[in-house]
């Protein structure tokens, strides 16, 4: 019996050590720099704690952690109407952070849970404003609409959405490949019209290089007939100041060494002209003078 209840009495022990580490334990809290503490005392809020060493009072104390740092959080695809009645898929992403932890937990149950419904119905609400060409095309309108709506609703939970970015729009397939096709036809016309317009570029250079050409012929045709005429021009002034200085005599001479090669050739018949013997006196007077 003495055994048994040495042994019983160790155990005791054991359990109360136990237990005293464990309330030791659930008393004394870490937080680290990024998280806060809602402390709960009695069921009543008495603030946020932290970060480092804190000590709570054992079973009286009931605390709440909150990471301060900013989230990310998806919201998968979802169908939406537009403003025109077509039905596309959207899916996004949005950021938040929580600025006041004692709000964040006092005034809404699950917070990531309501904020996930808030975003589908302000995402529906949004792109039902506005028709399929801008929702297609305006992302960052939609992102900013989106951003706003949802940080007026977070506001009062002590959180900000700081971020709100679409991932994928995906149109109805008819609407798919009406899009494609006018795509398709947007590149046929693009490349018809830089067609056009090399072609009328390469005929403006080819008219352009025939307009200098032409010019430059002409132009070497105008100096040519200048060099011509300045040549001729020459010509005719050596000559008459040639002719100012030969006399009778001397022409008269120039007709004698005619007459000389003329009797040197085979021919035996010879024309003079009537104004030889004209010469011939006016020769034969200056002689005799």
């Amino acid at each position: 019996m003495g055994t048994t209840g040495l042994v019983t009495t160790l155990c005791f022990i054991a359990v109360g050590v136990l237990i005293i580490i464990s309330i030791l334990a659930s008393a004394i809290r870490i937080v680290p720099e990024y998280q806060r503490l809602v402390v709960f005392r009695l069921g009543r809020c008495v603030g946020t704690r932290g970060p480092g060493l804190i000590l709570l009072i054992p079973v009286i104390d009931r605390a709440v952690k909150v990471d301060l740092r900013e989230q990310v959080r998806e919201i998968p695809h979802q169908t939406a109407i537009t403003k025109d009645n077509a039905g596309i898929s959207v899916d996004f992403i949005w950021y938040y952070k929580v600025l006041d932890p004692t709000e964040s937990v006092l005034a809404v149950g699950n917070f990531e849970v309501a904020a996930q419904g808030m975003a589908t119905t302000t995402l529906r609400a949004v792109i039902g404003g506005i028709p399929l060409d801008d929702a297609l095309s305006e992302r960052e309108h939609i992102n900013t609409m989106l951003r706003t709506r949802l940080d007026e609703v977070t506001e009062r939970w002590g959180v900000k959405v700081t971020n709100v970015e679409i991932r994928e729009i995906i149109p109805p397939r008819e609407i798919q490949e009406s899009m494609n096709r006018q795509m398709s036809a947007e590149r046929i016309r693009r490349a018809v019209v830089t067609e056009s317009t090399g072609t009328r570029e390469a005929a403006i250079n080819v008219a352009e290089g025939e307009k200098q050409a032409s010019i430059l012929k002409a132009e070497g045709q105008k100096q040519a007939a200048i060099l011509e005429a300045e040549g001729y021009s020459l010509a005719l002034e050596k000559i008459y100041s040639a002719a100012k200085v030969v006399d009778q005599k001397t022409m008269t001479l120039q007709y004698f060494e005619t007459l000389k090669n003329l009797g040197a050739g085979a021919s035996t018949k010879f024309i003079f002209p009537m104004e030889f013997t004209s010469m011939l006196e006016n020769f034969i007077k200056g002689k005799e003078k």
